[in-house]
């Protein structure tokens, strides 16, 4: 049985026991030599022949899919979101596509409050003065108190839910599958999706890139919310309109944004470049030694518990 396993995540590259796990599995890793995600050219040369690739956010297109089976029979995303997989492809090849739900939970919720602390203290823009020898303070505000609109409250949603609780902060969600559980333990009040748009001090988004969820905030939706708003996407970029954010952002129709995924990376051109009101972060959300030890074993055991014959546990559908 063919056991060689193309390694393309950066995150799992990092974890030296999900590595040991499939060597001591019996596979051959074949690591990506670049420290990013790959294009579909690169995968159409390197992943053919291989049983498995565990997967960051490659272009793992039809055409890739196509040309890596019969020998292709999974994709383990060490991950959550698979948006740039064509399942399609892949369900109609019998290609198993996998990711590792929960596992970069904490760490992004963690960087959702960074963001949200950093805005509404200035931190970056003072510290860059301080930086040049400029002696400026600012007035800046507090999270307790302040109205948290969450979209989107799977395991990131509740893990930012839990921390914004201890800051005293009112929490309000939008899903279009409630957990009504989390009403009780974290007291948070679900609500139409216009409504948290204008209610909330801070919106975070936490959807997966899906047709109803792509291109959400727009010009119209950053309209219903408050000019003294900050927007928060540790999700997925392709849920902001970055042009009509930039816009809002220059016109005073939002205080701040904390963005951490974009609609194309590596960002190397942007409309939100320049803008004081703005923090950016290259998609550091699950980059913690810690979110990548558990997403990296979990992508390990289902490429194991695949290439062993046996059903995955996380499976995509």
């Amino acid at each position: 049985m063919n056991k060689k396993v193309l390694v393309s995540a950066l995150s799992f590259r990092r974890s030296e026991a999900a590595v040991k796990f499939l060597q001591e599995s019996g596979c051959e890793l074949v690591l990506s030599q670049v420290e990013r995600a790959l294009k579909e050219k690169e995968l159409l040369a390197l992943l053919p022949g291989c049983a498995a690739i565990v997967a960051g956010n490659d272009e793992i297109t039809d055409s890739v899919i196509t040309a890596s089976v019969p020998e292709l029979r999974i994709i383990a995303r060490s991950g959550v979101g698979y948006n740039t997989i064509d399942l399609t492809a892949a369900h109609r090849h019998g290609v198993a596509v996998t990711n590792t739900p929960g596992a970069n939970s904490k760490s992004v919720a963690d960087l959702t409050l960074g963001l949200m602390l950093a805005l509404v203290r200035s931190i970056p823009r003072l510290s860059g003065k301080l930086h040049t020898g400029v002696w400026e303070k600012s007035i800046g505000g507090e999270l307790g108190g302040k109205t948290l609109g969450i979209v989107g409250t799977g395991n990131v949603g509740r893990e930012v839910m839990k921390r914004a609780q201890s800051f005293d902060m009112k929490i309000i969600a939008y899903d279009i599958y409630p957990r009504l559980e989390l009403t009780e333990a974290c007291g948070v009040v679900y609500l139409p999706l216009e409504q948290v748009l204008a209610q909330a001090d801070f919106l975070s988004l936490h959807a997966p890139a899906l047709p109803e969820t792509v291109s959400m905030i727009n010009r119209q939706t950053l309209a219903l919310m408050k000019p003294t708003a900050f927007l928060i996407n540790t999700a997925r970029g392709d849920l902001v309109v970055e042009e009509d954010l930039s816009d809002a952002l220059r016109c005073g129709r939002l205080a701040g944004a904390g963005l951490d995924a974009f609609i194309s990376e590596p960002l190397e051109r942007s409309c939100l470049f320049g803008l004081s009101n703005v923090i950016l972060t290259p998609h550091i959300g699950a980059s913690t030694l810690e979110a990548s030890e558990r997403a990296g074993l979990i992508a390990a055991e289902e490429v194991a518990r695949v290439l062993q014959g046996l059903a995955p546990l996380h499976s995509v559908r």
